[in-house]
């Protein structure tokens, strides 16, 4: 990997009247960053100790709330230092981890999307052949592709030599996303290509392959009959509706690096907080409440502790 060490430090310029909010923005993000961790913590222990939850959809569920916990440990903590302190700056080293988490991980999301959607298929409409399908080593190699494949296009992304010489050392943003592409002397058509082609792979093929999926099943089970309809929208709207937010918000971030110039300061800082806020808060809600079989045990899990 060829980078040159031309900067040790990264100025993170997106804060906005730092001076005048920076407690009011610390309060609200605190509190928003121990929800997160508590609730999504909550989803992956409910499904780890229940043995009812062992099945393909929850274990994806929980991977997804894993990935939250994983993303917010990586982004709030140097949020919240940020927003407390005199200079917003991060090392070159640090922004380049960050960068690669943060892609990786939405990468993730993608697939694990797919391969909830890939279950649900199976389940509903070929229930006879679940279990020989969905067996124990398909879902682990579901999981151990949808973690390695983004981390492996990630990293090569990095080595492909898109963070070479920099010449600007401010960043419009909070944390550090793709905007730090724009950092080079001299842009890298490769790396453009290459991300045009990741884009591709983890971000249309899944929505198309989920869309498509689902809407197979709506059609299935529609002419089953009503009720087997309507239980099939039960079990498929919480993950539409996932996918949904998180397609509208992976893509506002791959439009902004293209128009942010022209973007004012206010709302691109509120467009870039919920990048960071919906998804990982959103998951456990969405899930937490219209999953009968989590709610029933996260009732469970309330009673429990408020003894």
């Amino acid at each position: 990997m060829d980078i040159t060490s031309n900067v040790t430090y990264l100025i993170l310029g997106g804060f906005v009247d730092l001076n005048k909010y920076r407690y009011v923005y610390f309060f609200l993000l605190f509190m928003v960053y121990v929800l997160i961790m508590c609730s999504n913590s909550i989803i992956v222990y409910l499904i780890l100790i229940h043995k009812n939850l062992h099945e393909p959809m929850y274990v994806f569920i929980a991977a997804l709330s894993f990935n939250s916990v994983l993303f917010s440990t990586v982004i709030y903590p140097k949020l919240l230092t940020d927003f407390l302190s005199e200079k917003q700056i991060i090392s070159f080293s640090a922004c380049i981890f960050q960068y690669f988490i943060y892609y990786s991980l939405a990468a993730s999301d993608f697939l694990l999307l797919a391969a909830m959607a890939f279950d649900r298929y199976v389940s509903i409409c070929k229930p006879l052949q679940y279990p020989t399908i969905m067996r124990k080593s398909t879902v682990s190699l579901l999981l151990f592709l949808a973690w390695l494949l983004p981390v492996g296009h990630v990293a090569g992304g990095i080595v492909l030599g898109g963070f070479k010489k920099l010449c600007i050392f401010t960043l419009t943003g909070i944390f550090c996303n793709n905007s730090i592409l724009k950092l080079n002397c001299v842009p890298s058509a490769a790396l453009a290509i290459y991300g045009v082609f990741g884009l591709i792979y983890f971000g249309l093929l899944p929505v198309l392959f989920v869309l498509f999926t689902y809407a197979k099943i709506f059609m299935i089970t529609y002419k089953r009959g009503k009720e087997i309809w309507k239980k099939a929208a039960e079990t498929c709207l919480p993950h539409l509706m996932v996918l949904f937010s998180f397609s509208c918000l992976a893509a506002y971030d791959v439009i902004i690096a293209r128009v942010e110039s022209n973007f004012p300061k206010t709302i691109h800082l509120m467009m870039t907080l919920q990048t960071i806020l919906y998804n990982p808060l959103l998951n456990p809600i969405i899930y937490g409440l219209k999953m009968k079989e989590v709610l029933k045990h996260l009732k469970t899990f309330c009673k429990i502790t408020q003894r």
